[in-house]
């Protein structure tokens, strides 16, 4: 099939280059140059814009959106309103909120054109070898989609979970389970690290990773991590992009108890108080009323 991406970067970039290698004609747009040269030079057909990827390509017209959620995608939305034509497929394959997903289903509907909220799970390995897809929007739409789906992910990776909106609130809902897995991982290892043992902490991931209950891929990216750095030289700070809140004010909205996801969220605030200013307001009342001493830099 031919099909457009729109964000070549380490998601949109790996899965056009997956898709080449299985026989796809990908045209793509980035803001990139550097990005749409090396593309370019593996197969990919560079547009210089937004418009003319859509008039590179036949109808019924598939586009992909691998670009940051919020304004970003707003901004492409608005463009493609203008170019695309009834019929033609829109597919954001981001982390947007989901709520965002179904106003944009509705806007695009009222044109004829089919919009897919697509959960994309994988990591830059998936993007490269074999993704995971939930997709929510028509049937009817992720039909006619559906083989670049099942070419992109791996065997039974791929699925249409609902209507407009579930795809990316089951991708949300999958992040979170995922932060409060990281986060339990993480707190083994500390353990692990604390202890009287001259523990190999990779190999002993190593050896999780091959029959015991918690093995996952997690756990072997934990130990490629540990093999490839040394904990002592790095930051404790916890990049992410934000995304699990929405979860969290999901949970809150309807009283739903999720105590792992929420303090695994909270643990990354704390990575970001460099100061710990509530540690050492704590220090100051304690001090204040047991006479405990006050530790000073």
């Amino acid at each position: 099939m031919k099909f457009g991406i729109i964000g070549l970067g380490r998601i949109g970039g790996n899965l056009s280059v997956q898709a080449m290698k299985k026989g796809h004609q990908v045209v793509g747009y980035s803001k990139s140059d550097e990005e749409l040269n090396n593309l370019k030079a593996k197969g990919l057909v560079p547009a210089d814009s937004v418009q003319s990827l859509v008039e590179e390509l036949d109808s019924p017209r598939i586009v992909f959106l691998y670009i940051p959620h919020g304004n970003p995608v707003e901004d492409v939305c608005e463009e493609l309103k203008q170019c695309l034509g009834k019929g033609d497929i829109l597919i954001d394959g981001g982390n947007s909120h989901w709520k965002d997903s179904i106003c944009r289903y509705g806007e695009f509907r009222e044109r004829g054109i089919y919009f897919l909220d697509c959960g994309t799970s994988g990591g830059v390995e998936g993007a490269i070898s074999g993704a995971c897809f939930m997709v929510g929007g028509d049937e009817e739409a992720y039909s006619i989609a559906e083989p670049v789906f099942r070419d992109l992910a791996v065997p039974e990776g791929f699925m249409h979970v609902g209507p407009a909106g579930a795809g990316h609130f089951t991708k949300l809902i999958h992040n979170a389970i995922e932060f409060g897995m990281l986060q339990a991982i993480g707190e083994g290892v500390a353990l692990l690290q604390a202890s009287d043992y001259k523990l190999d902490l990779p190999r002993l991931m190593h050896n999780w990773s091959h029959g015991s209950v918690i093995r996952s891929w997690l756990v072997e990216l934990m130990g490629r991590g540990l093999h490839e750095n040394k904990l002592e030289a790095l930051s404790d700070y916890v990049e992410d992009t934000r995304e699990v809140k929405w979860a969290l004010e999901y949970a809150l909205d309807k009283e739903v108890w999720i105590p792992v996801i929420s303090q695994a969220e909270l643990a990354l605030y704390r990575s970001r108080d460099s100061e710990n200013v509530s540690a050492k307001a704590v220090a100051l009342m304690r001090s204040g009323f047991g006479g405990h001493p006050l530790h000073k830099k």
